[in-house]
């Protein structure tokens, strides 16, 4: 049973890999051109992958989340009852 995890997993990151590093764009892949990426994921399989997300996938930016404030119902909020 603990054989059959580790092939499923392993696919399912093979798979990853491969479709991820199929569908980023050109311009912003690390270190090696997306074709070598793509080559690497291939051949080596899980370990390809991998290697892909640790160091050949483009570092997500992260934004801070805007807080919008408290949500006022409308029958609370001054401005459309203004408006009736």
């Amino acid at each position: 049973m603990l054989d059959v995890l580790i092939f499923v997993a392993g696919t399912a990151l093979w798979l990853y890999g491969l479709i991820d590093c199929a569908k980023t764009e050109q311009d912003s892949v690390r270190i090696l051109p997306k074709w070598a990426w793509l080559i690497i994921i291939i051949i080596f399989g899980s370990f390809g992958a991998l290697a892909w997300l640790l160091a050949g996938r483009p570092k997500r930016l992260v934004t801070p989340r805007l807080r919008t404030g408290r949500v006022i119902p409308p029958d609370d909020n001054p401005e459309f009852l203004k408006n009736l």
